[in-house]
């Protein structure tokens, strides 16, 4: 006699779970970072830029680059980093992908200060990870360091 429950609704619904939680296992594997309500904005002068990010929620992890206009330069990088719920980091690589500045973000503005050099492409590179983060922002500046 068949369990009480066990019926074939039972079943769809148990593949379902399986099939959602290795969908939610690649992303976290291949390094995507899922974004609803995003609004990005970035920009970059003679003097230094800066990267501002702002989402509902998130999730997921990637890598991400700022095409800056200071190759093989050293820069001061200031990050801000903001979530109502969950959990958000950020970290800013050097040019090997290193972990050179990390911060996670918080209910109350969180911010860091460092330095890191481009490279020589004048490329900044920074990591996002997320998980179940939701009404976030983060932005981050950058200027030369004069020699």
């Amino acid at each position: 006699m068949p369990e009480a429950g066990a019926g074939p609704g039972r079943r769809y619904g148990a593949r379902l779970l399986r099939l959602s939680r290795a969908l939610w296992l690649m992303m976290a594997l291949s390094g995507c970072l899922l974004m609803s309500g995003p609004t990005q904005s970035a920009d970059s002068t003679a003097d230094g830029g800066n990267v501002y990010v702002s989402f509902v929620s998130a999730e997921g992890s990637q890598v991400r680059s700022v095409a800056t206009q200071f190759p093989d330069r050293e820069l001061e990088v200031i990050v801000f980093a903001q979530n109502e719920r969950g959990q958000l980091r950020i970290d800013v690589l050097d040019p090997q992908g290193s972990v050179v500045l990390a911060l996670n973000g918080q209910p109350e503005e969180q911010t860091r200060t460092g330095r890191v050099r481009t490279d020589a492409s004048g490329v900044l590179r920074y990591r996002v990870q997320a998980s179940g983060a939701q009404n976030g922002s983060f932005s981050i500046l950058y200027q030369p360091v004069e020699p």
